[in-house]
C-alpha cells in the first residue's frame, strides 16, 4: 500500500515530528533493560489525525524499542478504505517500529449503507492493508512472526508475536466489545472461528516462551482480560448478558501462566470510569501471582523491562503495587 492514500500534509508533519525524537538503536539487549510504549486508544469524536500525532510523539519521547498501538479509529469515524489507508501512512512514518494491535472500534462496530453489520468485511480488509508483511510499521522495521504463518489459521494476521529483550510479545484479536459475541439466534461464526485460532494462538505463544526460557511474556489486547479472583466476575462496565465472551481466554491465560516460570503481563485499553471527582489516576499494574495486568487510557505509556528486578515490569507513573 502506498502513502500516498494519505494527506501529504499529515504524512510529513508526523514524519518533522517524530524523526526530530531521534531514533533508537534495536539490537536486542544482552540482559539489560530497555522500554517500549503503548498507545492506549485516543481516539475521541470526528478526525483525530492530530491526536494520534500527539499520542505518536509523546510515545517517542521514552526513546521505545517499539510502540504497540492499540486501535486505529475513533467508533463513530468511518470504516473505509481511505482512513484506514490515512492512518497506516501516520503509524509507517514513526521512526521505531510501530505494531497495530486491533480495536473493536476499528472493525467489529462497523455497518455497511444499510446499518447493518459490516464487521467481517471490514477485518479481512484490514488484514490486507496492515498485516499482509512479517514486520512491523515505522520506519525501522521489526520482524514478526503471524498466526497466519500456520495453514490452519492464515487468516489470522493480526496476531503476531516478537521477542525482543528475552521478553516475548504478541497481539491477540479481542475487541472490547465482549470479543463480538453476537447474542442472536444461530451459529456465532465469526466469534467461534476466532475463539479457535486464539486458543491455539495462546498455547503457542506459552510453549514457546516456555521452551526458550524467556523472562516474561506481554500480550495486548483491545478487551480486558485480566485475571480476577473472583470466579465468574468480568471487567465488562455494566455487563448484563449471561455469555462472558472473554471467559475461554481468560481461563486459558490463568492456566497457561500457572506453569509459566516467567512473568505474564497482560495489556489492554479499557479504563474504567473516574469516580466524579476523584483525581486521574495514572496507569498501574495490577499483580495477581506472575500475572500482571495494566490498562492504558488514551495517552501513550511507557513500560519499563528490567530483569533485575523481581516484577521486571514497571509503568511510568504507576509502577507495580504489589511485587510478586
Amino acid at each position: 500500500m502506498t502513502r500516498a492514500a494519505s494527506s501529504l500534509a499529515v504524512t510529513l508533519s508526523l514524519a518533522l515530528v517524530v524523526v526530530a525524537a531521534g531514533a533508537p538503536a534495536h539490537a536486542a539487549p544482552n540482559g539489560r533493560g530497555f522500554q517500549f510504549a503503548v498507545i492506549g486508544h485516543p481516539f475521541k469524536n470526528g478526525a483525530d489525525e492530530a491526536t494520534l500525532k500527539r499520542a505518536i510523539a509523546a510515545a517517542m519521547q521514552a526513546n521505545p524499542a517499539f510502540i504497540v498501538a492499540t486501535g486505529i479509529k475513533a467508533v463513530n469515524e468511518p470504516c473505509s478504505d481511505k482512513l484506514y489507508a490515512a492512518r497506516h501512512a501516520m503509524f509507517d512514518v514513526a521512526a521505531v517500529p510501530v505494531i497495530v494491535s486491533l480495536a473493536g472500534s476499528d472493525w467489529s462496530a462497523c455497518l455497511n449503507s444499510a446499518g447493518r453489520s459490516n464487521a467481517i468485511e471490514r477485518l479481512n480488509r484490514l488484514r490486507e492493508l496492515y498485516y499482509g508483511e512479517p514486520e512491523s510499521l515505522g520506519a525501522k522495521r521489526l520482524p514478526l512472526t503471524r498466526l497466519s504463518s500456520t495453514a490452519k489459521f492464515r487468516s489470522y494476521a493480526e496476531n503476531a508475536h516478537w521477542e525482543y529483550g528475552k521478553v516475548l510479545f504478541a497481539t491477540i484479536n479481542l475487541p472490547a466489545n465482549n470479543n463480538h459475541y453476537r447474542p442472536e439466534a444461530g451459529r456465532n461464526s465469526e466469534y467461534e472461528d476466532r475463539l479457535v485460532a486464539n486458543r491455539a494462538w495462546l498455547h503457542r505463544l506459552f510453549t514457546l516462551a516456555a521452551r526458550q526460557k524467556l523472562h516474561g511474556l506481554v500480550l495486548f489486547s483491545d478487551g480486558a482480560i485480566g485475571l480476577q479472583e473472583e470466579e465468574g466476575f468480568s471487567l465488562l462496565p455494566r455487563f448484563e448478558s449471561k455469555q462472558d465472551g472473554f471467559a475461554e481466554p481468560r481461563r486459558q491465560i490463568k492456566t497457561l501462566a500457572g506453569k509459566f516460570k516467567g512473568k505474564v503481563l497482560l495489556v489492554d485499553t479499557q479504563v474504567q470510569s473516574p469516580v466524579a471527582g476523584a483525581a486521574r489516576s495514572e496507569p498501574a499494574i495490577d499483580w495477581r501471582g506472575n500475572v500482571g495486568h495494566v490498562s492504558v487510557a488514551a495517552e501513550s505509556a511507557e513500560v519499563r523491562v528490567d530483569p533485575d528486578t523481581a516484577a521486571l515490569f514497571t509503568i511510568k507513573g504507576g509502577g507495580a503495587e504489589t511485587t510478586p
